[in-house]
């Protein structure tokens, strides 16, 4: 009797099911499919369930535990988030890639060559959120999300110029002429970029490097400072020509301008994106993926966003709460105080 069909626990059963929600519909693994598994210490007992599962549809799962790299990425923001050459071979020769970590290291790991280099080669990847077993989703739910993804992509073609409003004081213009949607939802494409699943679903951008201008209030998550949550003071951006100017607040924003100092090109705003996931949950990594949210990053968008030309070493999201979210070209709006409107 293989572990699989052993008696379970109904705790058991709720992590198998959530599972084959990952493995059957998010990344609809198949027969002889190599995938790779990243994880931590944290996360092992996950990691082997989806193996179990990946193993019962015939494919071949291999577990690499990278918990040396994922502690000392999430102690230090600026330890180098590029695998080790046996992980990297590994990750851009696998038909899925599944990453089961802390989800902050998960997510700025998304931005590494060989994240890229696997997207090329047409394999899907993705990182799995917290909560397995306890996720209560639907395959119809994930469907929704990802026709309001489609939806909003379809409004933004051929789209110059977007603003953003919000109650705590947010207002500023990012232009994505030319910079084709980036859609990141649950049910992953062969070389579509990594994106959490599968509460999480939004639409990013590469912003134009010299054209985003005026006030961005971070309100809610703010990424790579060491935040358990949201910020607990709002952090406030000036930005003029692309560039972050100055990072105003409290406590928050002197790490967040600390972490930034000296690094090449990480005050550019790299990425403009907002969610499309009605149970994204807020106070988590996640919360970038909710509707009603908008989020910019500092940093990198060349190796993740279709266009993107800044070059940086970091990659920082910080989320913006209740947002109201303005097609400048028609007058159209996607977001209205936080509530989907399109």
């Amino acid at each position: 009797m293989s572990v699989s069909e052993a008696v379970r626990s109904p705790d058991e059963e709720a992590v198998r099911k959530d599972a084959e929600l990952v493995v059957d519909v998010c990344m609809s693994v198949e027969k002889d499919d190599v995938v790779t598994i990243i994880c931590d210490d944290e996360h092992d007992e996950q990691a082997h369930v989806v193996a179990e599962v990946c193993v019962d549809r015939g494919a071949w799962p291999v577990i690499m535990n990278n918990e040396t790299q994922v502690r000392r990425g999430r102690a230090d923001t600026h330890f180098p988030m590029v695998p080790p050459r046996n992980l990297h071979e590994a990750m851009v020769h696998s038909d899925e890639i599944i990453i089961i970590t802390n989800l902050e290291w998960a997510n700025r790991f998304a931005h590494v060559p060989a994240v890229k280099a696997s997207c090329e080669n047409d394999a899907k990847i993705a990182s799995v959120e917290p909560g397995m077993g306890s996720w209560g989703l639907t395959v119809e739910g994930l469907h929704r999300a990802q026709q309001r993804a489609w939806d909003a992509m379809a409004a933004l073609e051929g789209v110059e110029t977007v603003r953003v409003t919000s109650p705590k004081g947010s207002d500023f213009t990012v232009t994505i002429k030319g910079r084709p949607a980036l859609e990141v939802t649950s049910i992953k494409k062969r070389g579509q970029m990594m994106g959490p699943l599968p509460l999480w679903a939004e639409v990013a951008f590469a912003a134009v490097e010299d054209k985003t201008a005026g006030t961005l209030v971070v309100d809610g998550v703010m990424l790579g400072i060491g935040l358990k949550g949201q910020v607990t003071e709002p952090i406030t951006w000036t930005i003029e020509n692309g560039r972050a100017v100055r990072i105003e607040g409290g406590e928050d924003a002197r790490r967040l301008r600390e972490v930034i100092e000296g690094v090449e090109n990480a005050d550019v705003i790299g990425e403009f994106a907002f969610g499309v996931s009605e149970v994204a949950p807020f106070g988590t990594p996640s919360e970038k993926g909710r509707v009603g949210t908008v989020h910019c990053a500092l940093g990198d968008n060349h190796l993740a966003y279709p266009g993107g030309q800044n070059v940086s070493s970091l990659h920082l999201d910080g989320v913006v709460l209740d947002a109201s979210l303005e097609i400048v070209d028609n007058g159209r709006f996607i977001l209205k105080d936080g509530q989907w409107v399109l």
